[in-house]
């Protein structure tokens, strides 16, 4: 009996032992599980947090940007740049303005470009070219005698060779939105019928300001006056020039054609701008308003060449009406006239020795 009494309380013990073992399991598992619990709380607290405060921080966001180019109401960039002020400033609710200023009402050419680089609220819609002071192989990106065709342009930018020069443009604290504003090519447009470059000896054009384009006319055989494009009409009919350089959409929307009546088509650059901000205050914009920036301008480059494209032959056929003469040219005489601009952008504005051979190797890819 009394062996049986001691076996009863070793089960008893054995029992409730094991019930107090899981008890305690349990209660470590549930305090387990709330310590996972809370933390995982606080931690979507935070996160709702920081989101909470980001959202606050863009919405007390607001920036006012210039925009500035030359173009003339009629010109296709000019439109252009109208509906992007617009659809930015729409579509990010105010809190980025663009200001649009064309006809060379603020500061244009290297004078915004400066603007840009010191950092103000500014975008510059200006030829690629006038990137080279800082980042010497734009110039001979542009250079003459090089694209046949849009699609040759935008290719370019999608090879290494461009993707470095847009790094280095970045680290000089220029940002490119796009350089696909296009608008046809450029050619001579003057009253004589220009053939070969010798045809252009003793003739003066008018220019832009930027130092390449002065001298791929020079090369080309006439003599470069730079002047704003408001100027033009009124020098030609004074004679302080004969003619200048400059696309069809220009020689139309300007009214140009009323005092020239002859386009060489040379086609010795592309027609296109690039818009160009400061990289730190592209970088201080939210990023859900600096998308819609980047897809505004994106999309209007689009627009751009479309209507452009589109609006070719009519403008064409307008300026013929008007009494406007389209003359061929001898492309290979004008083609190796322009070589010595090359040697020029490497001796005289330090591009890499190499450049012309590089672009003409990925433009022969391209075209192969």
């Amino acid at each position: 009996m009394k062996n049986a009494k001691i076996s009863y309380r070793k089960r008893m013990k054995a029992i409730v032992s094991s019930v107090l073992g899981v008890a305690l399991i349990l209660g470590t598992l549930s305090g387990c599980g709330g310590s996972s619990a809370t933390s995982a709380s606080k931690a979507n607290s935070a996160a709702a947090g920081a989101a909470s405060e980001t959202s606050a921080a863009d919405d007390d966001f607001h920036i006012t940007i210039k925009l500035s180019h030359v173009f003339q109401p009629e010109e296709q960039v000019y439109k252009t740049m109208e509906a992007i002020g617009k659809s930015v400033t729409e579509k990010t609710d105010g809190h980025i303005k663009v200001q649009v200023f064309g006809q060379g009402q603020l500061s244009v050419y290297n004078d915004s470009m400066e603007q840009v680089e010191r950092g103000s609220n500014w975008i510059a819609v200006e030829e690629p070219s006038y990137l080279s002071p800082y980042v010497p192989d734009f110039g001979a990106l542009v250079g003459p005698m090089l694209y046949r065709n849009n699609d040759e342009w935008e290719k370019m930018q999608e090879t290494e060779l461009y993707k470095d020069m847009a790094k280095k443009a970045e680290e000089k604290g220029f940002h490119i939105l796009s350089m696909n504003y296009v608008f046809g090519f450029r050619s001579v447009c003057t009253n004589k019928a220009v053939k070969t470059p010798s045809d252009l000896h003793g003739m003066k054009l008018r220019s832009t300001k930027s130092p390449l384009f002065v001298k791929t006319i020079e090369a080309m055989g006439a003599a470069a006056t730079p002047m704003a494009f408001t100027e033009c009409i009124s020098a030609i009919q004074t004679g302080t020039v004969e003619g200048f350089e400059g696309s069809e959409s220009t020689l139309l929307g300007t009214g140009a054609y009323e005092v020239v009546k002859n386009v060489s088509l040379t086609n010795h650059f592309i027609a296109t701008r690039g818009a160009f901000i400061n990289e730190k205050v592209y970088n201080s914009i939210p990023e859900k308003y600096r998308k819609i920036l980047d897809e505004e301008f994106a999309q209007g480059a689009k627009d751009c060449r479309a209507a452009s494209e589109k609006d070719y032959e009519g403008t064409v056929k307008k300026l013929k009406d008007a009494g406007v003469k389209f003359n061929e040219v001898d492309m290979d005489a004008f083609t190796e006239s322009c070589n010595s601009v090359y040697d020029w952008l490497v001796a005289e504005k330090g591009c890499s020795p190499d450049i012309h051979e590089k672009l003409l190797a990925e433009l022969k890819k391209m075209r192969a």
